[in-house]
């Protein structure tokens, strides 16, 4: 740095009161005594922050600045440089931009050497930031041991358990540092990587930590069968479940912060042979509600859903597995209609999303609290629209739709397979046809695919064989003459994927679908009706999408039957 860059330096530290007039003149000095840049001298002699000094250097060199404390770091790009070379550089890849560029946090982003390897090594374009060194050696330490330390930690575990299935000072065994570093490592490592769930198994001579990942799991650990009871038991604590009590399923939930964020671990834990298996759904409360526009719609089936949730009143159900997307699709349309002249409530088991200008109500089995008693009690608080979280009953079922019949807009989810199944179901519940024909509106089932990695996915020509094998719609999608199928890079972590995309099935009730209902026509027959009547079913809009390069041919059979 040259006298005048020193001299501009001090001046912008005096203009934002980081420094004052003697302050400076005593830091010049000594930077003239002895021949130190000005910022490390302001830095030896404690004069200001690091992190206020480099935010103040990023703004004289037009770089912007990053503090890594407040940042979420993706895996998958710091896996793209090797260690040794972000130790070499003290550089750290933290990300990527729209543009698909690699973000790189640095202590000096004016070394053209470092950005021309980095670059070379990740085969992407580099964005620099400016970071300061003791963040940026602190999280390269970090995240180079990740890996290494969840090994370490089991083995650590391990070497001081036992194969003793006793409950004696389980509780003890669990509270040791070993087994809690382990179990915090694992869960932070699993909200870095973006799971929705963490499987711990145990085997005849293991035991087995998995994520899913984008609806798939994959195997990040095995360790000795040793610490299961450790390992579970800590769960347990943290979840205040019954320790000594393995011989049946136990639910519980776990708040927590992870990296300033807060996050809801639901457990459920299940007896098996050789031990008890936990799940641990992860619910980042943090993350605010995505708006229906990004869940992945086409504009037709938006615009047929679109016309449902616009009335005053009726039954709007969400249908799929367990992890489709349906509370997040039913909380998207709540941020549509929030507004100041309507009064919303929910119930739910439990709150996934808050949402201000929401009255939210969450099930308390314990207290009695449950759906259809929460229900009855909302519906004396005028309500104008009602989420339920589920309809899992007929009592609740019965408690929805008459609501829907009185006034209300009614949202809920319910378990099938496809949109024309939900009115036998709900009829097989025990709630009357004629009941279910005129409050239900719509129903739209719904399935997640993993969207394609936009950097690394393939263009091919599908021939007329494969499109026949996969039974392709001509008809209603169309013959597709480019198709992509996934690749592999660091961005993805070399699986071709990344992140995940609403395959949707919207069944618009029509006086026809009505009557079938009433007479108690087969979920085939509504099927026919719905699909003369303009609907798309799951895998005609997944071949949509694949057109549009959204997601694969392989992705869409994965998750359609």
């Amino acid at each position: 740095m040259t006298g005048s860059d020193a001299r501009h330096l001090g001046t912008m530290l005096l203009e934002e009161g980081l420094l004052t007039d003697d302050q400076l003149e005593q830091a010049i000095s000594a930077q003239q005594a002895s021949g130190q840049p000005l910022g490390r001298v302001l830095l030896d002699e404690g004069l200001v922050r690091e992190s206020d000094l480099v935010r103040t250097l990023s703004r004289q060199i037009g770089i912007e600045f990053v503090d890594l404390a407040e940042t979420n770091i993706d895996p998958a790009a710091v896996a793209t440089v090797p260690t040794y070379l972000q130790e070499r550089y003290t550089a750290l890849p933290i990300g990527y931009d729209e543009a698909g560029s690699l973000i790189v946090a640095m202590a000096d982003p004016a070394n053209v050497l470092a950005l021309d390897d980095i670059r070379a090594v990740a085969g992407v374009s580099v964005t620099p930031r400016v970071a300061t060194r003791t963040e940026i050696e602190d999280k390269i330490r970090r995240m180079a041991g990740m890996d290494d330390s969840v090994t370490d930690l089991a083995e650590l575990a391990a070497a001081g358990g036992g194969t003793d299935d006793s409950t004696d000072d389980i509780e003890v065994a669990s509270d040791e540092a070993p087994v809690v570093k382990l179990m915090n490592t694992i869960i932070t490592r699993a909200i870095n990587e973006r799971a929705s769930d963490i499987h711990i198994e145990p085997g005849e001579r293991d035991l087995r930590v998995r994520f899913r990942i984008d609806g798939v799991l994959h195997e990040v650990m095995t360790t000795s069968r040793s610490i299961t009871n450790a390992v579970v038991s800590r769960v347990k604590i943290m979840a205040e479940l019954n320790i000594a009590e393995r011989r049946v399923p136990q639910d519980g939930r776990i708040s927590l912060k992870v990296s300033g964020r807060a996050i809801d671990l639901r457990v459920a834990t299940l007896p098996a042979i050789y031990g008890e298996k936990v799940v641990m759904r992860i619910l980042d409360k943090s993350g605010g509600v995505v708006s229906l526009a990004d869940l992945g719609f086409l504009d037709y089936n938006m615009e047929r859903y679109k016309e449902s949730y616009k009335k005053p009143y009726g039954a709007i159900l969400v249908t799929g597995p367990t992890g489709s997307g349906k509370t997040t699709t039913l909380y998207s349309t709540l941020d549509i209609l929030n507004e100041d002249h309507v009064n919303i409530i929910t119930v739910e088991d439990p709150v996934e999303y808050r949402l201000p200008g929401l009255t939210q109500v969450q099930v308390n089995k314990k207290a009695g609290l449950l759906f259809a008693t929460a229900l009855k009690s909302i519906l004396r608080s005028d309500p104008d629209i009602l989420l339920i979280g589920e309809i899992r009953d007929m009592e609740t079922g019965q408690i929805a739709i008459e609501a829907a019949l009185t006034g209300h807009l009614v949202l809920s989810t319910l378990h099938t397979n496809d949109a024309p199944s939900s009115i036998g179901r709900l009829i097989d519940m025990g709630v009357e046809p004629f009941l279910v024909a005129s409050a239900v509106d719509c129903v739209l089932a719904q399935r997640l695919a993993r969207s394609l990695c936009d950097r690394c996915k393939i263009e091919y020509e599908p021939t007329e064989e494969q499109l026949t094998r996969a039974h392709w719609d001509f008809e209603r999608a169309g013959t597709p003459t480019t198709l992509w199928k996934p690749g592999g890079c660091g961005a993805c972590a070399t699986t071709g994927y990344k992140g995940r995309i609403a395959m949707n099935e919207v069944m618009l009730v029509s006086e026809e679908i009505q009557r079938l209902a009433v007479d108690r026509a087969s979920a085939d027959d509504i099927k026919r009706v719905a699909i003369e009547q303009g609907m798309w079913e799951l895998r005609v809009d997944g071949f949509k999408k694949a057109m549009l390069g959204h997601t694969s041919l392989e992705e869409i059979f994965r998750v359609v039957a």
